[in-house]
């Protein structure tokens, strides 16, 4: 009987391991139609794609995905119908929605306010005695977060930038350009501490600050203000970093730098020189706009190997440049749209600003980001409206929701559906893990949630629907992603 049962019980134990199966939901996101949609069937299509997962190979832990509230989207929620802002803070901000956890927004005034502002306007009060944050009440940039935050169940951090100090710090005296006089460095770093506590009056939490937005300027054309990588290290050292330990604000990330990859370099050469210069930078905040397609694999690289332990954060990304398409989602997907660099790159960058399709884009640059060590990715306004703005500087740019405050109607463009892909299934405390595919234009990448469940981002640009096997410790399972379609696969073992 021995030599009987044993085969037959090897057979049984062969059987079970072959016949195991991956349990996934999968959602997509297409040219066709598909806004996020479970997929139920599958073409039979043969896969000789193949993805291969490895949970034991782990890289960064994720911080988030999010978009950014200014004024100019708070100004348009509140010309809405209530109906209406409550749709759309509920599809970002819900578990049913996009369930973003990481957002942005901006200290004083920027282009997209509709006017230049700040929090302390009397010339030379080195105390900020007369420091308000009234004007973030009055234009519903608090009451938007407010409202934001009522719908999050799992809450989501709040990143806050300046554009510029007061005039009257700087100097040239003006909102656009100059830099922050030296006798007003501890004001500043005052400034920031006032601005973090009078936030958490009101009811909201401050998690991280930059300490300036885009420190090169803007080619002076709104608020900004001018910083070396050297001038920013010493203003963090010296001023900012003391100032808010001293203040009980030590938990609050800073974060340098925040403005294109390509310059990355110098700059956390300088933040991460040594003990003291590192001290009290929590990471790096970068953006896009420097190509609309290169992802800076390399800059990204280097500025995670000169601080493996600090954050590495995408702070802002748009379709800028760019009157918005009404209703017309095919135009998202279309290599017709065109950045500032078509127009004004030097001629040896031109090539990096070629004409691209907006959702190729944005799939592109957050699985490329995921792939080298980023680990939150903010998108900027969440809401424009059909011109791209309100923006006191006509300073138009696409965001994915687009609203027509005239007749109370909105439109959730491709944009939207491709930051859920992320947002809504790589949660905060997921980990990148590895992730390899074998195809040269589709592209992947993939995390292990705190549940135990594991992401899987595709995205194929081609205009061919094409089989997948996901491959996970020998577990396999076939699925297609149709032509130009952004998928994420949620696997349960």
């Amino acid at each position: 009987m021995k030599n009987i049962i044993y085969p037959i019980l090897a057979m049984s134990i062969m059987s079970c391991s072959v016949t195991k199966q991956m349990k996934v939901q999968v959602y997509e996101t297409s040219a066709n139609g598909n806004s996020l949609k479970k997929m139920e069937t599958f073409s039979e299509k043969e896969s000789n794609i193949i993805i291969s997962l490895n949970p034991e190979e782990t890289f960064q832990t994720i911080t988030g995905f999010g978009g950014a509230f200014t004024e100019s989207s708070a100004y348009l929620l509140n010309k809405l119908s209530a109906k209406n802002r409550k749709k759309i803070l509920e599809v970002y901000f819900s578990e049913k929605g996009a369930n973003y956890s990481l957002t942005r927004t901006h200290i004083n005034s920027c282009d997209f306010s509709l006017k230049q502002y700040a929090y302390a306007m009397v010339d030379g009060d080195k105390n900020l005695e007369n420091f308000s944050i009234d004007e973030d009440k009055k234009n519903h940039l608090i009451p938007t977060i407010l409202e934001a935050k009522s719908i999050s169940k799992d809450g989501f951090n709040i990143i806050a930038s300046p554009w510029t100090s007061p005039p009257w710090m700087k100097d040239n005296k003006k909102w656009v350009g100059g830099k922050l006089l030296p006798e007003y460095y501890d004001t500043w770093a005052l400034y920031f501490s006032k601005y973090i506590k009078a936030y958490k009056k009101e009811g909201i939490n401050i998690w991280g600050v930059t300490v300036e937005n885009e420190p090169h300027g803007n080619g002076n054309n709104w608020e900004s203000m001018l910083f070396t990588p050297q001038e920013m290290t010493r203003f963090v050292q010296n001023n900012l970093g003391p100032k808010l330990e001293k203040d009980g604000w030590k938990d609050i990330k800073i974060l340098g730098y925040d403005q294109n990859r390509a310059g990355i370099k110098e700059w956390v050469d300088e933040m991460y020189k040594d003990e003291k210069s590192s001290k009290y930078y929590a990471g790096t905040a970068i953006h896009w706009y420097e190509s609309t397609y290169e992802v800076f694999p390399e800059d990204l690289q280097y500025a995670h190997k000169k601080a493996p332990n600090k954050y590495l954060i995408q702070t802002e990304a748009c379709v800028d440049s760019e009157i918005p398409h009404w209703n017309d989602d095919s135009w998202y997907w279309k290599k017709e749209a065109t950045d500032w660099g078509w127009d004004w790159a030097s001629e040896k960058d031109k090539y990096l600003h070629p004409k691209y399709a907006p959702v190729n884009r944005y799939a592109n640059d957050i699985i490329g980001c995921l792939n080298n060590w980023v680990d939150g990715w903010v998108d900027w306004n969440m809401v424009l409206d059909r011109q791209g703005g309100p923006n006191w500087f006509k300073n138009w740019c696409v965001a994915p929701v687009i609203v027509d405050v005239e007749k109370d109607e909105v439109y959730f463009t491709p944009l939207y559906y491709t930051m859920a892909h992320f947002s809504k299934f790589m949660r905060p405390g997921a980990v990148k893990i590895g992730c390899t595919i074998n195809h040269k234009d589709i592209i992947s990448t993939a995390v292990k949630n705190p549940d135990g469940s594991i992401a899987v981002a595709i995205f194929n640009p081609t205009d061919e629907a094409v089989g997948i096997e996901i491959n996970l410790n020998n577990i396999k399972k076939s699925i297609s992603i149709n032509a130009k379609a952004l998928q994420t696969v949620v696997i349960n073992l």
